[in-house]
């Protein structure tokens, strides 16, 4: 059974991205191997996994996506607070920073 998650990463500047995925490893990877320089995460240099969220079907992660895509900064910064309160990169081993 596959899960499906829902994550937000960040940089310095606590700029955030939201996204969703069944393949989490791979996806950050794909963020941050610097093929596609124009994506947004290349141009905002996020560097760091801040939150996630798993889901046992698609349907439910898309929703959860698209929730926090509507939601307010503050009430984002709020969540990620909650969870991790440091802003520690959670998957230091799996993502390294670019050089």
């Amino acid at each position: 059974m596959k899960t499906y998650f829902v994550y937000i990463l960040s940089n310095s500047a606590a700029t955030l991205y939201i996204g969703v995925t069944s393949d989490l490893d791979r996806r950050l990877f794909q963020h941050n191997d610097n093929q596609n320089p124009k994506s947004f995460a290349a141009r905002y240099n996020l560097d760091r996994l801040v939150f996630t969220e798993s889901y046992p079907t698609p349907h439910e992660a898309i929703a959860r996506e698209k929730q926090l895509k509507g939601w307010s900064r503050v009430k984002k910064l709020k969540l990620i607070a909650e969870q991790n309160p440091e802003w520690r990169n959670l998957l230091v081993p799996a993502f390294p920073s670019r050089p």
